[in-house]
């Protein structure tokens, strides 16, 4: 009899002990009993014959017969769960795909392929007018294509309806999975010629192949990392390694995936949180055969397997989404570091807008600093500028004199981007006679108004009700909405200049799947003059024709209690002002603002990014705030607003030490949510050690608390936001 420690997915800090007839290898699943349950569980190596052996629980079956974790990701497992301080079993529960937590077979299960159908031709000539069928038909005219690629470019609905007409059928048939089978259609396309910025930092990255390297890529605004990051892996992938790209948004994946495809003429596994189970486990599993020589995907792809690791990129390294914020809370950008360190392959953390943390690392030499300051292809750089709107007269939130402004750049036929944060038509909606505001109960914020879908909605927990007719709390009908959102700025703007075509982008208007994708294509073909948008536009695309960009309203950002607040505004707005001017034409940003003087605001219109980031490094070291201080967080809420304070404060009591300064507690930013009062106690040291050290030895005991079972408690590591 044999005995194995295993990984079960519960939220307790510990394995478990079970006994089995033959060893398996550390890192393959096994079903196991737990209580009344049966769970799938990961051995993480053999275990020592315990006193009480004739009480220890049998495993029910070995699932793999290797390893669906290897050496390396074990031990990023493992670092994960000392690190962020996370049960190990929840750990590996997160790392693995869904359909491998379900039991699933890891090894390669037959696939689905598309073929074109008899008289392409002809099938072609009668799609003429319907242009997405016919460009699907197309895609399949000389080989037939896997599903899963097919369903990255055309909805199943396109798919669909070619099968009802007979142009198109399927098959299904066990995948090739042949390591290096890229090598086969590897071919480097057509390039251009890298400046001379440009090919400092090739030649730096492609010195450091098979070791590790981390390097800051700061690039301002449409300086061409992407060509930098293209050029850098063509040896790395020649000589049959792998490439891992994490990319911030599901918006950005199909413009970055084209342009790496078009480029090396090879399939690339794509991994976002639109695809279903099925085809998830798919590209893990052509990953972890060594089949696929890219793969690109948002934050949850760095867990995915390589047999050829070659190199990690991570784009925008800077964006908050690559931060979990539930369940293991950790920070892909960092963990890509690890696994770099790990697996002995260089990494590229490419940003126009580094985060504080990033640079610091940078400018201390912990990592390369690899600096582009000019746009490729001669484009000049966006001119910032601040209008002062104090006394203008403003409509649908726009001062006339930047109206004015955008009258002369669409005149002249180029495309205008308004930016305004806050997606539906206003944040608020209010009685005009008494003041009554419609707030809802459970977070006890305003509602925001919808007015295409005549519904009022909370924003923070996601509870709505139809729009009123009158006041409920004083029978008038005069009520008016505050603020502006999209929708407004949408229905304004038509009204403004009803001769020009315009598309609102936000999570409202993209919902399905493609629909960003299309959108962005046809503001590319110049079928829209007008964009306006939330923060889905600022991230990385490319708008040759914008040669204006507003923002409305970047007050608020000015005076927030997040101390992290001026960094991410002072990022967005470089953003920004990077979708203006990135061809031949010059660009212009204007952010329309009630304090013209701020000193933020100055110094990124008159310095730009770089020297605030500097300077904001100086001013966190003075303060004692991260990068220089490490901090965690212990949020509790509660129905019961004492509850949540009297476990914090508790918890405080047990972890006195005189090396972590305690904060605390006090209200989170959004102090109340679907119903529930939320507290935080901030935990802060020089010495990160010290911090982990501590909460290590206090949590069994936290856990263990009377007032701990009242309240819904988490602990976030290194912390981004603190709403």
């Amino acid at each position: 009899m044999r005995f194995v420690e295993v990984a079960v997915p519960v939220p307790l800090r510990q394995a478990f002990t079970y006994s089995c007839d033959t060893l398996p290898e550390a890192g393959c699943r096994v079903s196991v009993p737990f209580g009344p349950r049966t769970l799938t569980g990961v051995v993480l190596g053999e275990a020592e014959t315990p006193e009480n052996s004739g009480k220890i629980k049998p495993v029910h079956q070995v699932i793999d017969d290797r390893p669906v974790l290897d050496s390396v990701m074990l031990k990023l497992c493992h670092w994960l769960s000392q690190y962020y301080l996370h049960p190990v079993g929840e750990v590996i529960h997160t790392v693995l795909p869904v359909l491998l937590r379900k039991g699933e077979p890891a090894n390669p299960v037959e696939e689905i392929w598309w073929h074109a159908g008899d008289n392409i031709d002809e099938n072609l000539a009668s799609l003429k007018r319907a242009k997405r069928q016919y460009a699907c038909l197309e895609a399949l005219a000389d080989e037939p294509v896997r599903e899963g690629d097919l369903k990255n470019t055309f909805p199943s609905s396109i798919i669909s309806a070619l099968e009802e007409k007979g142009f198109v059928y399927s098959e299904s048939k066990p995948p090739p999975l042949r390591p290096k089978m890229w090598l086969d259609y590897f071919q480097v396309g057509k390039k251009p010629l890298p400046d001379k910025e440009q090919a400092v930092a090739i030649s730096a990255l492609s010195q450091q192949a098979g070791k590790f390297a981390p390097f800051l890529l700061e690039g301002i605004t449409g300086s061409g990392k992407t060509e930098v990051y293209l050029q850098a892996i063509e040896d790395i992938l020649s000589a049959g390694k792998q490439v891992l790209i994490l990319v911030p948004e599901i918006g950005l994946t199909p413009q970055t995936v084209t342009r790496f495809a078009n480029r090396f003429g090879i399939d690339i596994g794509v991994l976002h949180s639109q695809l279903n189970d099925k085809d998830r486990l798919s590209v893990w599993q052509r990953a972890r055969e060594g089949e696929l020589g890219i793969i690109i995907g948002t934050r949850s792809a760095i867990f995915t397997p390589m047999k050829f690791p070659g190199m990690i990129i991570v784009d925008e390294e800077h964006d908050d989404s690559f931060k979990q914020q539930d369940g293991l809370r950790y920070h892909a950008r960092d963990l890509a570091v690890m696994r770099a360190s790990t697996e002995h392959i260089p990494l590229i953390l490419g940003t126009a807008t580094p985060s504080l943390e990033t640079l610091n690392n940078a400018l201390t030499k912990r990592y390369g600093h690899l600096q582009l300051t000019r746009r490729a292809g001669g484009a000049s750089n966006t001119h910032q500028q601040v209008l002062d709107v104090r006394d203008q007269r403003m409509q649908f939130g726009i001062a006339d004199g930047m109206l004015s402004i955008m009258r002369q750049h669409l005149s002249m036929g180029n495309q205008v981007l308004v930016f305004v944060n806050r997606r539906g038509y206003a944040p608020a909606l209010l009685c005009h006679h008494c003041g009554h505001s419609y707030d809802c109960r459970r977070c006890e914020r305003p509602y925001t108004v919808h007015r295409t879908q005549q519904r009022l909605q909370c924003h923070h927990c996601g509870g709505a009700r139809p729009v009123p007719r009158q006041c409920e709390h004083c029978g008038e009908n005069k009520l008016i909405t505050a603020g502006v959102g999209t929708e407004q700025i949408e229905d304004g703007l038509a009204k403004l200049f009803p001769a020009v075509k315009q598309i609102r982008i936000d999570s409202d208007s993209v919902r399905g799947k493609d629909k960003l994708q299309r959108s962005l294509d046809d503001i590319n073909a110049q079928k829209y003059q007008l964009l306006i948008g939330t923060q889905i536009l600022s991230k990385g695309h490319h708008f040759p024709h914008v040669t204006l960009v507003v923002v409305l309203d970047c007050d608020g950002a000015l005076f927030s209690a997040d101390f992290r607040a001026s960094e991410k505004l002072a990022q967005l707005v470089t953003q920004l002002a990077g979708r203006a001017g990135r061809a031949s034409k010059p660009g212009e940003m204007w952010l329309q603002t009630h304090n013209p003087g701020h000193p933020l605001l100055q110094d990124l219109v008159h310095n730009g990014y770089a020297h605030f980031a500097r300077q904001a490094l100086e001013e966190r070291k003075l303060s004692w705030m991260p990068p220089f201080q490490s901090q965690a967080v212990i949020r509790a809420e509660a129905t019961n607003a004492e509850q949540a304070w009297d476990f914090l404060e508790q918890a405080g009591a047990l972890l006195q030490s005189p090396s972590v300064r305690l904060n605390g507690p006090l209200p989170c930013l959004i102090e109340k949510r679907q119903g529930r009062y939320r507290f935080m106690l901030v935990l802060q040291s020089a010495r990160r050690n010290d911090i982990n050290g501590l909460l290590r030895k206090a949590l069994p005991v936290l856990s263990a608390m009377p007032a701990a079972s009242r309240v819904r408690w988490s602990l976030d590591v290194d912390p981004s936001d603190f709403s």
